[in-house]
C-alpha cells in the first residue's frame, strides 16, 4: 500500500526560501532537536556552548570552533550541552558543485564566524539586493576551502549487542570494565568481541573507551567543571593521567581547550 501511495501521490521536495539560509537556535541545557533529516546540506556551528550532534552512525561534540557539515538526507539529532546558540546553514545541492556526501568536519575561523553573525540579520527570505545576498558567495567560498578536520566523530557500531555496550559506556563513562568482562556480560569470548568491535568501529576496545571519555570530558569541562572532578568522575586515577590524555587527542590541555572557547 505505501509504495502504490508514494506512487500515487510522489513526494515533492520543499525548498528553501533561497539557495542558501543561515539561522540562529537557542538552547537550554539538555533540550534535544528530534531525529530529522533536510533534503538540503547543513552545516552545523556552535556560535555559544556545546551540541552534541548524533547520527545512526557516529556521534559529535562540538565546541565554538568546530562546525560539523551533515550531508542531505541523513537521520541527525541535536542535543544543547549547557546554554546553546547554534548556527545553521542550509544549502540546497545544486547551489554548488561540492556538495559533501559524508560528514566533514571544519574549524570555524574568526571570519567564518563574524560572517555568519552578520548574516543572521536578514532572516531566511532576504533580499535578492541584502548584505547577506552579497555574502552567499564569500560564505560558499570559505565552507568549500575549509580545510576538512577529517569525519572525525565517536564511531558506533552496528550490531544490537555492541550497540548496547557502547550505551553503557557512555552513560557510565568511568566503567571500568575490561574486554573480558564485557565478554563474559554478553556471552562470548574476549577475542572475539575486539575483533567484532574492530571491525564495526575501526578502533579497537581501548581506544574507541578513550575516545568516547574525552568527548564526555569536552562536555563537562564547557559546563565549568573542575579538571579534577572530570578526571575523577571518568575513571582515571589523577588528575595528570587525564591531563596526558587529553593533550594526546585534542592537542591542548584542559585549560588550553577552556581558553578556546
Amino acid at each position: 500500500m505505501k509504495e502504490f501511495l508514494l506512487t500515487r501521490y510522489p513526494h515533492s521536495r520543499r525548498r528553501l526560501p533561497r539557495d542558501v539560509t543561515v539561522r540562529a537556535i537557542t538552547s537550554e541545557n539538555g533540550q534535544r532537536e528530534p531525529w530529522h533529516r533536510h533534503e538540503h546540506g547543513h552545516l552545523v556551528v556552535p556560535l555559544d556552548g556545546v551540541v552534541r550532534v548524533l547520527t545512526p552512525t557516529r556521534t559529535w561534540t562540538l565546541p565554538p570552533s568546530r562546525a560539523l557539515w551533515v550531508p542531505p538526507n541523513i537521520d541527525h539529532e541535536l542535543h544543547a550541552i549547557g546554554s546553546l546558540t547554534l548556527c545553521t546553514v542550509s544549502v540546497e545541492p545544486e547551489a554548488v558543485n561540492w556538495i559533501w556526501a559524508s560528514g566533514r568536519l571544519i574549524p570555524v575561523e574568526p571570519l567564518l564566524r563574524e560572517l555568519l553573525t552578520s548574516m543572521l540579520r536578514d532572516g531566511l527570505d532576504y533580499e535578492p539586493d541584502s548584505r547577506t545576498a552579497v555574502a552567499v558567495p564569500l560564505l560558499l567560498k570559505m565552507l568549500e576551502e575549509a580545510p576538512s578536520l577529517g569525519e572525525g566523530g565517536l564511531p558506533l557500531p552496528r550490531s544490537p549487542r555492541l550497540l548496547a555496550i557502547c550505551e553503557r559506556m557512555m552513560l557510565e563513562p568511568a566503567t571500568d570494565y575490561t574486554l573480558e568482562r564485557w565478554a563474559d556480560e554478553i556471552g562470548t569470548s574476549a577475542r572475539t568481541l575486539a575483533r567484532h568491535f574492530k571491525d564495526e568501529t575501526g578502533m579497537s576496545f581501548g581506544h574507541w573507551r578513550q575516545h568516547m571519555r574525552a568527548a564526555e570530558a569536552t562536555t563537562r569541562l564547557a559546563l565549568g567543571a573542575a579538571v579534577a572532578n572530570v578526571a575523577i568522575d571518568l575513571g582515571y586515577s589523577t588528575p595528570s593521567a587525564f591531563t596526558v590524555m587529553f593533550k594526546r587527542l585534542f592537542g591542548a590541555s584542559p585549560q588550553q581547550y577552556l581558553s578556546s572557547l
